[in-house]
């Protein structure tokens, strides 16, 4: 069975926001057969391309326990990547389906499932600091892929970076001064995939984009 990315800083029984931790007891209740804890990054531990997502899915990453598994956003993304070469499969079934990914790794910038799929500020910030130490372990001059401007701005947080200075939109790229690059996109979500807010050729376009060296 693959196994998550797993690190020294990673807790996978953090309870350091109450809203989240009373969420994730209730929804264990109702879903005893879901993962619903902290969900682990998933992928490659020298991974040249990380990829941040807001946070888990009910059905999806805090059922399964694989960040983009088993819920609408991860039906582009894990096609994508296996066409740019990222994965071994375009389809992420399940924690176990032996799909592997190849200098890629993919995380969350709010480990655990949040009410409405909308954490609080408090607890994006409450939880940069695993997006920070997580990003500190990442190979020099490594690109890190935003899914939408809240994984963005999370990730210019735990970099120590002003918000202003790198607005987001769309297929943004930044050179940041540790040699890393910050690319960003629109989230591969439902609602942006059905409103063709964000298309297949747009979100492959991006992919190309991080392929293409100066």
């Amino acid at each position: 069975m693959p196994t998550p990315f797993l690190s020294s800083w990673f807790d996978p029984d953090c309870r350091a926001c109450p809203r989240l931790a009373c969420f994730l007891d209730a929804v264990r209740v109702k879903h005893p057969d879901y993962h619903a804890r902290p969900v682990a990054p998933f992928g490659d531990p020298q991974a040249s391309l990380l990829i941040v997502g807001l946070a888990p899915g009910m059905h999806g990453a805090n059922r399964s326990g694989r960040p983009f598994t088993g819920d609408h956003a991860g039906i582009l993304l894990y096609q994508t990547l296996h066409q740019f070469g990222y994965a071994s499969a375009p389809q992420s079934v399940s924690a176990d389906d032996d799909l592997q990914l190849i200098g890629c790794r993919i995380t969350n910038a709010v480990k655990c499932l949040p009410p409405a799929n909308k954490p609080e500020p408090a607890e994006i910030r409450e939880c940069n600091h695993f997006l920070a130490a997580e990003l500190a372990e990442l190979p020099a001059h490594a690109n890190i892929l935003a899914l939408g401007q809240i994984a963005h701005q999370a990730v210019l947080r735990a970099l120590g970076l002003k918000l202003k200075e790198y607005p987001f939109r769309h297929a943004s790229d930044y050179r940041l001064a540790d040699g890393r690059r910050l690319v960003s996109s629109y989230h591969c979500s439902r609602y942006n995939t059905q409103t063709r807010r964000l298309t297949p050729d747009m979100f492959a376009a991006v992919f190309t984009q991080i392929q293409t060296q100066d």
